[in-house]
């Protein structure tokens, strides 16, 4: 795949940084071309991106890690089925675009675009998603502690936003804590399905999925339930570093 190809999937929207984080093609191309060593965030999630197509990543534990709060079966179904599912998807619209170009004919370039926009974000946010979660859960470092006061008044306010944001999902989608590169800040966010009400720039740090995919089998309808599960299991740890690394590359 060419850097234009790698480029054009990254215009989805805010989870293209993500996306970027995910490719060590990328972070080899940004070596070649600065001095300057890459950003430590590209090699937060290995196995997203590999030899020219995007890929599933491997889980970052064993299925059955997170019980009793997330159940193997629900884990092995959603990464193996619909993540996997998004990945194809991603795959498919980029070779299609590919040939596009090579055809000069873009009348369908509006389905194109809105497929990978679609699978784009589904395949970057399931990917930051599996690492937004460690068994027993995690604390923040002390700096990512005083980024979430400065940002939110407190580390615990910034949390209690995005369980109500993720739980007041409209329909199915994330609740994502991202960094903000204008504000050089936090901020809580939305998306419905994957791609809708992004902020386009910010860079998600820590996802909840709350497309009853993610927890129907165990929480059937109880999305609040899921949503207090998944605060308890929430990586803090990860997203520090991934912050230290998003705000200083």
């Amino acid at each position: 795949m060419s850097i234009l190809n790698r480029r054009d999937a990254l215009k989805i929207s805010g989870v293209g940084a993500l996306l970027a984080a995910a490719s060590p093609a990328l972070a080899r191309s940004a070596k070649a071309k600065a001095p300057k060593a890459a950003p430590a965030a590209l090699a937060f999630f290995p196995g997203a991106y590999v030899e020219g197509q995007y890929a599933l990543p491997p889980l970052p534990y064993a299925p059955e890690a997170l019980e009793p709060v997330y159940d193997a079966a629900t884990v092995k179904i959603h990464h193996g089925k619909h993540h996997a599912g998004y990945v194809n998807g991603l795959n498919q619209a980029v070779a299609k675009l590919k040939a596009a170009r090579a055809a000069g004919n873009f009348d369908a370039i509006k389905g194109l675009s809105r497929a990978l926009a679609f699978a784009g974000s589904g395949h970057a946010l399931h990917t930051l998603f599996w690492h937004s979660m460690t068994p027993g859960g995690a604390k923040p470092s002390e700096g990512f502690k005083a980024a979430m006061a400065e940002s939110f008044g407190s580390l615990e306010a910034g949390l209690a936003q995005l369980a109500a944001a993720s739980n007041k999902v409209e329909g199915s989608g994330w609740g994502i804590l991202a960094y903000e590169p204008l504000s050089r800040g936090l901020i809580v966010l939305q998306a419905e399905k994957h791609q809708n009400l992004a902020f386009m720039g910010a860079v998600p740090l820590l996802a909840c999925d709350v497309w009853e995919h993610a927890y129907y089998l165990k929480y059937q309808n109880d999305r609040g339930a899921w949503v207090d599960g998944f605060m308890k299991l929430a990586d803090l740890d990860f997203a520090s570093r991934l912050y230290d690394a998003v705000k200083l590359g």
